[in-house]
């Protein structure tokens, strides 16, 4: 069975279910097609939602303009306690933010219960025009040992989640044409090749280390533990309680934190008064150095 059947465009619908069943009458073979598109991401600032979604409205356009697209946000906690399953007639775009060079951490256990069953998947990773370092390939390998064929990969840029200057409202319209590009690839490769197989990309396996800056005397610190402030902006509006990733802010009083802080920039970049912020010296050390010697435009990186 060629998994390039999965959108061929000669194809019937079965009245009774409303899915696709493609066909190839000389090669004597069929194969169902369901008629949705899977979406995923991990957004908390709403740059890896705008890639992911780019993707997957392109390609669904493409093969039909009333395909559905089926999304599954698990930016907040109790999404990712929901189990997700798919199938082998599955196509899934997932994407993530990179966190000091790798998948982020608070990810990995739901990422590990995604089942795909013989699913394709398209594996999206989105950095702050520092380095994705082994993100990408770390999110691949995930996908494949959990049951996915990931058949095309990409690593994007998005406006830094610790900045407002780094990388500045990327992805932009740069960015989106190259995003909407790869989307017509991804088409491509899926309607044109007899063989659709995995793909090889940028990094490491074993992964390198996460990253670590490093203090003015050139020893890394670990700012994992170093938590946003709250000063008298604030309208306790509730906002940063009900978006933060973790679910770590204190509905009661929103200065405090019950759990951890990933520096994931939601409350700090989405607080409509300015009135949560960062002071800790080694966090500030950092990220000045990144928006003072990364001003160098990275460009998308794409793999199919």
């Amino acid at each position: 069975m060629r998994r390039n059947s999965y959108l061929t465009e000669l194809y019937v619908v079965d009245s009774s279910t409303n899915n696709k069943i493609s066909k190839n009458i000389d090669n004597g073979w069929m194969f169902i097609m369901n008629n949705k598109l899977n979406t995923m991401y991990f957004s908390p600032t709403g740059t890896t939602k705008k890639i992911v979604s780019a993707i997957g409205k392109k390609i669904s356009a493409k093969i039909d303009g009333e395909m559905i697209i089926n999304n599954i946000d698990f930016t907040l906690p109790e999404v990712r306690k929901e189990a997700v399953f798919f199938a082998r007639e599955d196509i899934v775009i997932i994407g993530v933010p990179v966190y000091a060079g790798r998948v982020p951490n608070i990810l990995l256990k739901y990422l590990n219960s995604i089942k795909g069953n013989g699913a394709l998947a398209i594996s999206v990773v989105v950095y702050g025009n520092r380095d994705y370092d082994d993100a990408l390939i770390e999110l691949k390998d995930i996908l494949e040992l959990n049951g996915f064929t990931v058949i095309a990969g990409g690593a994007f840029i998005g406006e830094h989640s610790f900045s407002r200057i780094l990388a500045k409202n990327r992805p932009d319209k740069k960015d989106m044409a190259i995003v909407s590009d790869f989307a017509d690839q991804i088409y491509s490769k899926l309607t044109t090749q007899n063989k659709i197989q995995s793909i090889v990309v940028r990094g490491n396996n074993p992964y390198r280390k996460h990253y670590m800056p490093k203090n003015e005397d050139g020893i890394p610190v670990d700012i994992r533990k170093v938590t946003p402030k709250t000063n008298s902006n604030c309208i306790d509006c509730k906002l940063c309680v009900n978006i933060c990733p973790v679910g770590s802010i204190d509905y009661e009083d929103v200065s405090k934190l019950n759990g951890i802080c990933i520096k994931c920039g939601a409350c700090i970049k989405k607080c409509p008064t300015q009135a949560k912020y960062f002071d800790d010296k080694d966090y500030l050390r950092h990220k000045y150095e990144l928006e003072v010697n990364l001003t160098r435009r990275r460009e998308p990186e794409l793999f199919l």
